[in-house]
């Protein structure tokens, strides 16, 4: 695992394996490299010269032999132009870096990019932003393989940042705990969805949520087998588990970190852990990728992990109904029609539109918190993918102050979200000859439809929706789950308990 820490100091004192100092474009040295130029007798400045680095934006240089330093090495990067460094570009400055040293061997560095002012951005978003980006640049999947890609002999495994001042450093030693909270919940999240269907199950995967409670003493987690469900009513969920021989699970995580009468956050992960498409079967290239389908309940163990783990002072659940979407004999049926726990019944036109079915009940379970909000996270439509590619996630809500909220979160985190228009004219889609609604509103604003049938069963609550079909995994040579939203989500998570803390501080509202 790697380790991050803070500290003051002069460039050129400080003693370490490498040392990272930027470079903007037309060579203009930043601050650092300033002075270890200075103290080097222009050692840099002659490299800059003879064009070895002109400080393009994610470009690096080691240097070797730098005179009347005590680092062993330098490592420049190139910053892009001056007036453009936004943190975004900083991050991927950083990340070209240690990417570069963690395949050289380097075990640890020391970087003065922390130190740079950066266009509208706190310390403590570049921190993060810079731990969450490294952590996810060093990060491989590789244990199922017989001959393990090890990787370096030496790998990276501590990195150092530097701060402007020593005033600082208790308040950034706060903001590296959180975001190696937020890195450990993202790679919890990345290793459950790389995970294999035959391997992980909604079995093995309540399991596992079981198990985090051994580490966070404030989560609790409980899990309701198909009986329970059944007593509940959970009818639309269990449908679409009829099909598998695996037994579905609903997950009920609760972080108590407030009064027990301040009303929770409820987050919802879809987590179909294999999704075939039922009777509907989908077409069989790039199937393999829908063990990624429970990327919403990766997501949300990933953030429960992290806010127990920074011991938020607020009162969190999540609710994660996961099962495996498969084709038999007892499987749902298109034309078959079911009644969800809310009472109100659902045609079923497709088989393939199974994750909405999960959700629904779960959204009404949800309302027992009677919540603040409720937040549901799901790989729910291709449609999203469509509409706005692999960049961001798409954002829907009953409540605009809510999505303005996550969107902000999103903005502040670099885990981007778009907000699609939920308006009741895309209800009339849903309309069923012979049930309250049908499952799927035809092709057109697929991702809108999908989300209008989820409003139907969180009609009296705060509620948003985020499809991560588009963000949850990587395709082609990088495939791969990316751990989003995780950042997001908990960005949004820590502005609530600040929210909280200073409502109950009398310094406004929660």
């Amino acid at each position: 695992m790697l380790e991050f820490s803070v500290k003051s100091g002069a460039p050129e004192k400080q003693r370490t394996a490498c040392l990272i100092v930027g470079v903007f474009e037309s060579r203009r040295l930043t601050a650092a490299a300033e002075t270890i130029d200075q103290v080097s007798d222009g050692f840099i400045t002659a490299i800059t010269r003879r064009g070895d680095m002109d400080g393009e934006l994610g470009d690096t240089l080691l240097l070797h032999g730098v005179p009347n330093i005590q680092a062993d090495r330098v490592m420049l990067v190139g910053l892009g132009k001056e007036r453009e460094l936004d943190t975004r570009g900083l991050v991927k400055a950083t990340r070209a870096a240690v990417e570069a040293l963690h395949h050289r061997g380097t075990a640890e560095c020391v970087s003065h990019l922390s130190e740079i002012d950066v266009r509208g951005s706190s310390m403590e978003q570049v921190l993060r932003q810079s731990i969450v980006a490294i952590d996810d640049a060093l990060y491989r999947f590789d244990e199922l393989k017989s001959d393990r890609d090890l990787g370096p002999r030496r790998p990276l495994r501590k990195v150092t940042f530097i701060l402007p001042t020593r005033r600082e450093l208790m308040e950034a030693e706060r903001y590296v705990r959180e975001a190696t909270a937020i890195s450990n919940g993202m790679r919890m999240a990345k290793h459950l969805a790389n995970m294999p269907g035959n391997l992980l199950t909604p079995t093995t995967m309540a399991e596992h949520a079981r198990k985090m409670t051994e580490t966070h003493l404030h989560l609790s987690v409980e899990v309701l087998d198909a009986s329970r469900m059944e007593s509940l009513g959970m009818n639309a969920l269990l449908a679409v588990a009829k099909g598998s021989s695996e037994p579905p699970k609903m997950i009920v995580m609760e972080h108590m970190g407030a009064d027990a009468d301040t009303p929770p956050i409820v987050l919802v992960g879809k987590g179909v852990t294999f999704d075939t498409g039922g009777i509907s079967l989908k077409p069989g290239p790039d199937m393999d990728q829908m063990k990624f389908d429970m990327g919403g309940a990766a997501a949300t163990i990933g953030v429960m992990s992290a806010v127990a783990e920074m011991q938020l002072p607020i009162n969190v659940v999540g609710l994660v109904p996961t099962v495996e979407n498969m084709p038999d004999g007892a499987a749902l049926k298109p034309g078959d029609v079911i009644r969800s726990m809310s009472g109100q019944t659902i045609e079923v036109l497709n088989t393939d539109a199974e994750g909405r079915l999960i959700l629904c009940d779960a959204l009404t379970y949800a309302a027992r918190y009677k919540p603040a909000a409720i937040v549901d996270i799901a790989t729910l439509t291709g449609a999203c993918i469509i509409a706005l590619g692999r960049h961001s996630s798409g954002l829907l809500s009953n409540h605009d102050p809510l999505a303005k909220e996550l969107l902000r979160a999103g903005e502040t985190a670099n885990d981007r979200a778009w907000q699609l228009p939920l308006w009741d004219e895309y209800q009339e889609q849903l309309k069923s000859n012979f049930a309250d609604m049908a499952n799927i509103g035809g092709r057109e604003g697929g991702s809108i439809t999908a989300a209008a049938f989820l409003s139907r069963f969180v009609k009296e609550h705060h509620w948003a929706h985020l499809d991560i079909a588009g963000t949850a995994w990587k395709v082609g040579d990088a495939k791969g789950a990316t751990g989003r939203p995780v950042p997001l989500l908990a960005e949004f998570l820590m502005q609530r308990a600040r929210q909280h803390q200073e409502g109950n501080n009398g310094g406004g509202a929660a």
